[in-house]
Formats: structure tokens, sequence, C-alpha cells
């Protein structure tokens, strides 16, 4: 019986700390999809994007990759400020979701350029096996000052 105990409390444990190192990795992949997207480090992107990589974007437009690069390169996807905070991370398996806000500044072609814009967002994660890359995005507008 004491056994029994001691394997379960250790498994448990582990669980515990495993858990804990894949959302520890999912929070600093998170932050460096946020960098990548402010200083349009398409390099990196393409390696923390899925190839089906989908958003529902504040535009409220569904686009894809191609799509994207083709809105950074027009420069409607471009910001002095971006900051994304991370309110929630769930792990279900191979999937993990982030949910939180971000606030940014856009410009260029970008919409409310030389506003402060603050959204909600919502990133998918799969574990695919390249790594964790992100296959869905939401994020919606809730204020410009």
């Amino acid at each position: 019986m004491k056994v029994s105990i001691l394997t379960f409390s250790l498994l448990l444990a582990i669980k515990f700390t495993l858990a804990q190192s894949t959302e520890n990795e999912i929070r600093k992949l998170d932050q460096l999809e946020a960098q990548a997207t402010i200083s349009g480090d398409t390099l990196t992107l393409k390696k923390l994007w899925s190839p089906g990589f989908v958003v529902n974007n504040p535009a409220n437009a569904i686009v894809n990759v191609t799509q994207i690069r083709q809105l950074m390169k027009e420069g409607k996807i471009a910001y002095t400020t971006f900051s994304r905070v991370i309110e929630k991370i769930t792990i279900t398996g191979p999937v993990a979701v982030t949910m939180g806000y971000e606030e940014n500044e856009p410009e260029k072609a970008t919409d409310n350029a030389g506003r402060k814009v603050t959204r909600r967002y919502t990133n998918v994660w799969l574990k695919e096996k390249e790594g964790w890359r992100i296959i869905a995005r939401q994020a919606t507008i809730i204020d410009v000052k």
C-alpha cells in the first residue's frame, strides 16, 4: 500500500513538472511570436506558424499565411509598439491555448495608425513534429484611443 501511494505521488509530481515545463515553453514562444511580429521577423514567424495557420484578424477578416505575409509587405501589419499579456494558458495533450490582451500602436497603412489599440487575443498552438506551432489565432479590438 505504501509503495502504491509513493508511486502515485511520484507520478503526480512528474506530471506537474512536465506541465509546468510545457507551459513555460508556450509562454516563451507566445512572446517570441509577438516580438517577431513587431520586428517583421518573417524567418522566426515561419518557424512559429504552422503552414495551415489561419487568423480571424482585428479587421474582421479570416486570413491565411500567404495573405498575412502580403499584409505585412504592404505595411498593413506594422507597429511602433506591441505588448502581449498572457492571462491564461490551457494545455490538453498536443494542444495549447493562450489567451490575454495586447496593446499596440499601429503604423504605416495599418488601421488605427498612430493610435493606441487594445485587443483581446487567443492563440492556438499544436505540437507538430517540428515543435510547437500556432495553427489558429483570433484578435478582437476592444479599445482605441
